[in-house]
């Protein structure tokens, strides 16, 4: 299934208060892989943008000026999500938007046109509880270069996206990171940004885990009452000599 990373910028924080899309970016993935095909879009609002949002993603109304309706670009952006798998990092709020927009031209909604909406806000609330898991803090978590991101542009978070993705699913399909390098091999992705990936550190126990180990074994033992499996994966028999 092809897979669609996605995200918006907007001119506020809620569509049910008439606030709209002004940037839509979205990039396609196939076997985990970036595959160079991406949908970079500008569309005028037809309203203010709230300052505290454009604080946020540096969009001006006067830059905006020029640039087509959402009514104008949306069978493009259609097209491009069809029967796709959406990658949204907080998706109630990309797709909240989108819905808005599509209903606004009584086009079918977002569900209607794509295969599944997977949102990786959820995915790391699941996986790190209690912790920050906004963007950036995924970022800083995985070691993924953001150094090149200035405000919260669509393109940009879709590609940090990407690596949050595939770092939070990477023992699904695959042990190793596999976001598509370029030919010459140089760690450069599908679009030509590069990614800083740091060698992984193995640490070896200490004797006190060592022994928590095995007590916790012989724990398992005594539940069985024999040797657990684990013990078998451990110390694997030796076949006898012919």
């Amino acid at each position: 299934m092809r897979q669609i990373i996605l995200d918006t910028e907007t001119t506020g924080l809620d569509p049910n208060q008439g606030h709209r899309i002004i940037e839509f970016a979205g990039l396609e993935m196939v076997n985990r892989k970036l595959t160079g095909r991406y949908l970079h879009l500008y569309m005028h609002p037809e309203r203010e943008i709230d300052p505290d949002a454009e604080r946020v993603h540096g969009i001006s109304l006067a830059f905006l000026a020029d640039k087509p309706k959402f009514r104008d670009v949306a069978a493009e952006l259609s097209e491009f999500i069809a029967d796709a798998e959406l990658i949204i990092h907080n998706a109630p709020f990309d797709v909240g938007f989108m819905n808005a927009e599509f209903n606004r031209l009584g086009l079918p909604l977002v569900d209607k046109q794509c295969a599944q909406i997977t949102d990786t806000l959820a995915m790391a609330r699941d996986a790190f509880p209690g912790k920050r898991n906004s963007l950036d803090a995924l970022c800083d978590r995985f070691e993924i270069d953001r150094s090149n991101r200035t405000f919260h542009g669509a393109l940009i978070d879709c590609e940090l996206l990407s690596e949050v993705y595939l770092w939070m699913t990477r023992g699904q399909d695959s042990l190793m990171m596999d976001i598509g390098y370029g030919e010459d091999g140089d760690g450069s992705n599908a679009l030509g940004f590069k990614f800083e990936r740091k060698p992984l550190t193995v640490l070896a126990p200490s004797a006190d885990e060592l022994a928590a180990h095995q007590e916790y074994l012989d724990t398992l033992d005594k539940s069985v009452k024999g040797s657990c499996l684990w013990r078998s994966i451990e110390n694997p028999p030796t076949e006898a000599p012919a």
